[in-house]
């Protein structure tokens, strides 16, 4: 049987508050890219989004939440027209089914509004720990980590967060930043995931974070 290869230590404590104090002062208030309304839309979107890009989920509820943003719209709405809004996206066919029974158990179990409880939110179908972390920060303000692969791969190259898988490391986030920048932290590691520290070729030579970084692999 394989040995796990052992984690390293994450960055001391003086080296997170650097980092992400220079994050905070680049983007004082990081917002997710997706668009909603209300935590419902967030809900959908965030469901809508796995394997999809924000960028293709948002041209995909454009339209679909001008016509329904709460769960009974979404409800009277029907399958077919969800189906046929989202079509662009990937796996639209299951995605438009789980938008049509998340909203069915919203209606009928939490009187149409969505619940602010980790546990009730990944009972929903096509949401899972994630999404509902996602919910938990954009829509209630609660200092959840939503652990993506942008997430993933920024906390193990830089040590904020290493971990083996993405509980790990949403774990690590919690145990490792200072609290005063756990609200938006899973934001601004992913924003920085997402357009500097890219999987293939990191952008080191703009990075702000470089001479903080333990990261062997720098590219020019």
């Amino acid at each position: 049987m394989a040995k796990t290869k052992r984690l390293p230590p994450a960055l001391p404590f003086a080296d997170q508050v650097a980092i992400f104090s220079r994050l905070q002062a680049a983007d004082p208030h990081p917002k997710t890219e997706l668009a909603f309304s209300n935590p419902y839309t967030l809900v959908v979107a965030v469901a809508l989004s796995a394997q999809s890009t924000d960028v293709g989920v948002n041209k995909a509820t454009r339209a679909l939440f001008a016509a329904a943003d709460t769960p009974q719209k979404m409800l009277d709405l029907g399958l077919e027209a969800v189906t046929q809004n989202i079509r662009t996206i990937g796996l639209f066919r299951q995605k438009a089914k789980n938008v049509i029974a998340l909203s069915r158990i919203l209606v009928d179990d939490y009187g149409g509004e969505v619940p602010d409880s980790r546990a009730a939110l990944i009972g929903l179908p096509g949401v899972g720990r994630k999404t509902a972390n996602v919910v938990l920060n954009c829509a209630f303000g609660f200092p959840a980590q939503a652990v993506d692969t942008h997430i993933f791969r920024v906390g193990n190259r830089t040590r904020i967060a290493p971990g083996h898988d993405v509980d790990q490391v949403e774990r690590a986030i919690e145990d490792n930043v200072p609290a005063r920048f756990q609200q938006h932290a899973h934001h601004w590691l992913i924003l920085h995931g997402r357009y500097i520290c890219q999987a293939r070729r990191p952008r080191c030579g703009i990075c702000t974070l470089a001479d903080l970084c333990p990261y062997e692999e720098k590219t020019e």
